[in-house]
């Protein structure tokens, strides 16, 4: 059986049900809420091991995001007018296109606005 702590976990607060709910991202379907953030932590783990035991009897589980491998390498489709501003951007940098798109997923969420986003 997967082991569950390899899950991505999160907890948050819901205002509408004024608790805590916790969630994990290989399992969009499933939450748990509690009175406290380690309650709704504790309780979504207790859930997922329920639903890992169940899945192993029948089928493979979802293989956790930490436990996959990346190649570093993903297609962005983008509309024509964004790809030549941003390939202006580059040229007006002297860095290729591929080296400021990186450098801008890098930057921390503030720092990162697109030609399509204003700020503001």
């Amino acid at each position: 059986m997967a082991d569950a702590s390899h899950y991505t976990y999160r907890v948050t607060w819901s205002e509408p049900d004024s608790e805590f709910v916790g969630t994990v991202a290989e399992f969009p379907s499933l939450s748990w809420l509690a009175e406290t953030q380690n309650e709704a932590f504790d309780g979504i783990i207790i859930v997922v091991r329920d639903v890992l035991g169940d899945r192993a009897s029948t089928g493979e589980p979802p293989v956790p995001i930490a436990d996959r491998s990346y190649t570093g390498t993903f297609t962005v489709r983008t509309s024509p007018r964004v790809h030549r501003a941003l390939a202006v951007e580059a040229d007006e940098q002297g860095v290729s296109l591929n080296l400021m798109v990186k450098n801008k997923l890098s930057a921390p969420a503030a720092d990162r606005v697109t030609p399509d986003v204003k700020a503001g």
